[in-house]
């Protein structure tokens, strides 16, 4: 299969973030992916099991 996520898309999660944003920027994909907040910018990692899983839509990066 190939990969869905590449570095710069935005996706859209099943649940909001705290700050009330449900979109997170991926600025690593591997194992783990990195996520920054659209809305307050706070990073995270995340096991990519749980990304994919859990993403409602992603938008390219143009």
């Amino acid at each position: 299969m190939a990969d869905r996520f590449d570095v710069g898309d935005v996706i859209r999660m099943k649940k909001p973030h705290p700050c009330g944003s449900h979109e997170w920027e991926v600025l690593r994909v591997g194992a783990d992916f990195r996520l920054k907040c659209i809305g307050c910018g706070h990073q995270i990692m995340v096991p990519r099991k749980l990304v994919e899983k859990n993403t409602k839509e992603i938008r390219k990066r143009s």
